[in-house]
């Protein structure tokens, strides 16, 4: 745990400049891939919601949608600025059953240590409903540890498969590598899937 609580701790102290960078940022064509794969009024659990600029958009959409994050003091930004309750829970305390038609794991899941991730994502198997979908992303690459002060497990298409053999009910739909679209970080890489529940 101590990786995830060192992790967390940052957010805390970084809350409101983590938000300010990310919450107004253009990520349409990814929520939209995403999205158009959801039918409509879907539930999505946004699974590390940050500022909670995810989170609003799905709403903005006409979709139900839960939100998380391990972070107290992005809870009540991420709150403020979608203006729905945001929960303050762990990855790892996720327990639902059948629940989500999608599960929104934008750059969050990233700061477990993989076996954590391998633990994690079952239960986020077991929290979708049949069929349903995960779209999640990493940084891209094979570095594990600390970097800028929080925790990062880095993943390649062949990382990531190695991991998702694990997760017996899930398997990778569709995988893209794109750049970062914050300013000034296009040359930083990342790895985004689609994951799909397999109908049982």
């Amino acid at each position: 745990m101590k990786p995830l609580s060192h992790t967390i701790e940052y957010y805390n102290q970084n809350a409101a400049a983590f938000a300010a960078e990310t919450a107004f940022v253009a990520f349409e064509s990814m929520q939209n891939k995403f999205a158009q794969k959801l039918l409509p009024h879907a539930l999505i659990l946004d699974f590390g919601c940050g500022s909670g600029r995810d989170a609003k958009y799905f709403l903005s959409q006409g979709f139900g949608v839960e939100a998380i994050d391990g972070s107290e003091e992005l809870c009540k930004l991420a709150s403020s600025h979608i203006g729905i309750p945001v929960k303050h829970m762990l990855f790892q305390e996720l327990d639902e059953t059948d629940k989500y038609d999608g599960i929104w794991a934008c750059s969050s899941i990233l700061h477990l240590p993989v076996q954590e991730l391998e633990n994690v994502m079952r239960k986020m198997e077991k929290a979708l409903k049949n069929g349903g979908i995960v779209y999640t992303s990493f940084k891209y690459g094979s570095f594990a540890g600390e970097r800028n002060g929080r925790f990062f497990t880095d993943m390649t298409e062949n990382s990531f498969a190695e991991l998702i053999k694990q997760v017996k009910g899930l398997y990778t739909e569709e995988q893209w590598v794109t750049a970062d679209v914050r300013p000034g970080r296009g040359e930083e890489k990342w790895l985004n899937l689609i994951l799909r529940k397999k109908q049982m």
